[in-house]
C-alpha cells in the first residue's frame, strides 16, 4: 500500500506558477489528507503575493493556500536563517504537518526542523523540466507552462484602435497573425447590430458600460488560452469612452476612469489617410478626421506608450512590429527574487522591514 500522510505541506515562492509546481502540488494531494500551500515571497518582488495565492487556488482548489512575505536572508547554511523562515512557516500552519513535499533539496532540512517527513518529488527535474528562474528569464519560451490564470495576468494587450474605416480590423488581424497569436474582435460592433432598435435607435449610456464589460470578458478569455504572451485587441476601454462622447454627447468619467484602470502595453493608432469605405454600418467620412484627431489627443493624455502607423497593411505590420517587441518585453520583466541578491542587500531589506512593521 502506498504510503499516506495525514497533512502534507508545499512552499514556494510560485513567482510565477508553472507546470512543475503544479506537479508538486499534485504529488502532496494524491498522498495526503489534507495539504497546505505556502505561498512564500519577498517584497521586491513584482508580482502581489494575493496574486500569485489565487493562481494556486485556482489551480488547485482543494488546497489550503495562505499567503505570506517573508523578507528574512536566504542561506541554507545558516542556522538563525533557518529559525527565522521555519518560525514563519510553522506559524502559518493550522495544525501539525507530518509531510513536506519539495523538488529542492531544502526540504529535507524543513522537514527535520518540523518533525516531518521528507518526500522529494522530481528531484532531477526530468518530469517538470521547468524552474520559475527558466520562466522569468524567457516567459515567451515557457508560456505553455504556465495555469491559465498566471498567463491571463502576465499576459500584454496590444490595442488597434482608429476611426471608422481606417483599417484597425484588417491591421489587428494581421498583426496576431504575424506574432503567431490571438486577437479580440471588437463586442461593440456586435452589439450595434443586435440592440434595440438597431443603429437608428438613440444611444443610452449605460450601453456603453454593457459593452465595456463584454469587451473585456472577451480579452480575459483570450488571455487564457492565448499561445504567446501577447494578445492583440480591436480596441478597448478608451475607445469606448471616444465613442460614448460621440453618440452620447458627453464624456463619461466612469469610462475613462476604468480605462486607466485597464490599459494595455501599447495603443497603434490607424492612420486615416486611406480611402473611406462605408460598410452600412459607419456615420460617414464627414466625421472621420475629427474623430481621428480626438483619438490622437486621448493618446496623448494617457500613460500608455503609442504609435501611429499609416500605408498599406504590410507597411503597417512593420511599423508597428518593433513597438509592439518593445513594450512586450518592458512588461515581461520580472523584479530579481530575494535569494538572487546580493547578500548585503538581503540583510537591510530584512531591516526595513521590521522597521516598518
Amino acid at each position: 500500500m502506498a504510503e499516506r500522510f495525514a497533512h502534507a505541506l508545499v512552499i514556494g515562492k510560485f513567482y510565477p506558477l508553472h507546470s512543475g509546481h503544479s506537479a508538486l502540488i499534485r504529488a502532496a494531494l494524491r498522498a495526503s489528507d489534507r495539504v497546505t500551500v505556502q505561498v512564500l515571497g519577498s517584497s521586491v518582488e513584482t508580482i502581489p503575493l494575493d496574486v500569485r495565492a489565487e493562481w494556486v487556488g485556482e489551480e488547485h482548489p482543494t488546497a489550503r493556500v495562505v499567503a505570506a512575505l517573508d523578507d528574512a536572508p536566504v542561506d541554507f547554511d545558516s542556522d538563525a536563517a533557518w529559525q527565522a523562515h521555519t518560525e514563519l512557516i510553522a506559524g502559518l500552519l493550522d495544525a501539525p504537518v507530518d509531510a513536506v513535499f519539495s523538488s529542492d533539496p531544502y526540504g529535507e532540512e524543513l522537514a527535520r526542523r518540523l518533525g516531518a517527513a521528507w518526500r522529494r518529488v522530481d528531484p532531477g527535474r526530468g518530469f517538470n523540466p521547468v524552474s520559475g528562474t527558466d520562466v522569468r528569464a524567457d516567459l515567451a519560451a515557457h508560456w505553455h507552462e504556465l495555469s491559465p490564470a498566471a498567463r491571463q495576468w502576465l499576459g500584454s494587450r496590444v490595442v488597434v484602435l482608429g476611426a471608422e474605416s481606417t483599417g484597425s480590423t484588417t491591421l489587428a488581424e494581421a498583426l496576431a497573425a504575424e506574432l503567431g497569436t490571438s486577437w479580440v474582435p471588437e463586442y461593440g460592433r456586435e452589439h450595434s447590430v443586435v440592440r434595440e432598435g438597431g443603429l437608428d435607435a438613440p444611444w443610452r449610456s449605460d450601453e456603453f458600460d454593457l459593452i465595456v464589460d463584454r469587451q473585456i470578458e472577451l480579452e480575459r478569455r483570450a488571455l487564457r488560452t492565448m499561445p504567446t504572451p501577447v494578445l492583440v485587441c480591436d480596441t478597448d476601454v478608451l475607445a469606448t469612452a471616444l465613442w460614448h462622447e460621440r453618440y452620447v454627447g458627453a464624456p463619461a468619467p466612469r469610462l475613462l476612469s476604468r480605462a486607466r484602470s485597464h490599459r494595455p502595453v501599447l495603443y497603434v493608432l490607424t492612420g486615416d489617410e486611406i480611402p473611406f469605405v462605408q460598410d452600412g454600418m459607419r456615420d460617414g467620412e464627414h466625421i472621420r478626421h475629427a474623430m481621428q484627431e480626438r483619438f490622437r489627443v486621448a493618446l496623448a493624455e494617457s500613460a500608455v506608450p503609442w504609435i501611429e502607423v499609416r500605408g498599406d497593411v504590410p507597411t503597417r505590420v512593420a511599423a508597428a512590429l518593433p513597438a509592439i517587441r518593445t513594450a512586450v518585453a518592458q512588461s515581461s520583466s520580472f523584479a530579481l527574487p530575494l535569494e538572487a541578491r546580493p547578500w548585503a542587500e538581503q540583510v537591510a531589506l530584512e531591516a526595513a522591514a521590521r522597521t516598518a512593521g
